[in-house]
C-alpha cells in the first residue's frame, strides 16, 4: 500500500511538471530517440504502464531543435505547457565547438558518413582559416545538408538519402552567424567555437570552409554548448539525472516565463527575437 501511495505521488508529480529544461544529449542516439529514453524513464520511475495504457499519451514532451546523431550537448526539453514554447527555442541563439578535418569530404558531412572526396590540405595555414572565417560571419547564405530533418514531401531528408532516392538540395538560404572564431590549429584538425541563428547548420559551414581553402573538410565532433539560455555546463542534466526529483528542480531554477503569464517581466536578450527564459 505504502509503495503504491508512493508511486501515486510520483505519477501526480510527473505529470504536473511543466516549462522548460535541457538534457545532455549523448553521442549516437537521434534527438527523438533520446526523448523517447527520457518519457521512458520518467513513467517507469512513476510507475506508470506504458503496454495498453493511454497514459503514456499524456505525459506531453518535446524537444526545441535537433541534434545530429553523432552530435552531442544541450538539447532543450519542454514537459507539460512547457512544449509550447519550444517554436521559440528553435529561432533563438546556439552556440556550438566543432572539430573539423581538412583533406576529406563524407556525404553527410561529417564522421558518420561516406568518403566523397579526398584533397591535399599541407598549403592550408592558420592565417588562411582564420581569413576565411570572416567571410562566414554575419548575415550568409547557407545551403543545408543532404541529411538532415528538412523534409520534401512530408518525409525528412535523411530518411529519403538513406533509401537511395534521388534528393535535390534544398536552395541556399539567410541565416546568422553572430560570432566564429578559430580556437586550436592542429592539421589536418581545427576547432570553431561558433554562435549562430536559428536553422545554421555547422556540417554545412565546416564543409563550405574547406571548399573555400581549395580543399574539403569534413565535422569529426560536433556539441552544442548553448541553446538560448540553457548552458551545457550549468543546466544541461546527465543521463544520471533523468529523474523527476532532478527535473522539477531544474525547472524551479529555470523558470519559464510562460507567455501571458501574470509576471510576465521584459527580459534584455543578447540577441533580438530571443526567448526570455530565466534562468537563477
Amino acid at each position: 500500500e505504502a509503495g503504491g501511495a508512493a508511486l501515486g505521488r510520483a505519477a501526480d508529480k510527473l505529470f504536473s511538471l511543466s516549462g522548460l529544461f535541457a538534457v545532455r544529449k549523448p553521442k549516437g542516439p537521434t534527438s527523438a530517440a533520446v526523448l523517447n529514453l527520457l518519457k521512458e524513464r520518467l513513467l517507469a520511475e512513476a510507475g506508470v504502464q506504458t503496454n495498453g495504457n493511454k497514459r503514456n499519451q499524456v505525459l506531453k514532451i518535446g524537444h526545441g531543435g535537433t541534434l545530429d546523431s553523432a552530435a552531442t550537448g544541450v538539447l532543450v526539453v519542454g514537459i507539460g505547457k512547457g512544449t509550447k514554447m519550444l517554436g521559440t527555442m528553435l529561432t533563438g541563439s546556439k552556440k556550438y565547438t566543432a572539430i573539423g578535418m581538412l583533406g576529406k569530404a563524407t556525404d553527410t558531412l561529417d564522421a558518420t558518413g561516406k568518403v566523397t572526396e579526398e584533397k591535399p590540405y599541407d598549403q592550408v595555414t592558420k592565417k588562411d582559416l582564420e581569413n576565411v572565417l570572416q567571410k562566414f560571419t554575419g548575415d550568409i547564405m547557407q545551403v543545408p545538408p543532404l541529411y538532415s530533418a528538412l523534409k520534401k514531401g512530408g518525409e525528412r531528408l535523411s530518411t529519403l538519402m538513406k533509401r537511395g532516392e534521388a534528393v535535390e538540395a534544398k536552395p541556399a538560404r539567410p541565416v546568422r552567424v553572430y560570432s566564429l572564431s578559430l580556437q586550436q590549429f592542429q592539421p589536418p584538425l581545427f576547432t570553431l567555437d561558433v554562435e549562430c541563428g536559428g536553422g545554421f547548420y555547422v556540417r554545412s559551414l565546416v564543409n563550405d570552409i574547406g571548399k573555400e581553402l581549395s580543399t574539403c573538410a569534413t565535422v569529426q565532433e560536433l556539441t552544442r554548448t548553448k541553446q538560448g539560455p540553457f548552458t551545457l555546463e550549468e543546466h544541461a542534466l546527465h543521463e544520471d539525472k533523468w529523474t523527476i526529483d532532478e527535473i522539477a528542480r531544474s525547472l524551479e531554477h529555470c523558470t519559464a516565463l510562460l507567455l501571458g503569464g501574470p509576471s510576465r517581466k521584459k527580459l534584455k536578450t543578447e540577441h533580438p527575437g530571443e526567448t526570455a527564459v530565466i534562468c537563477e
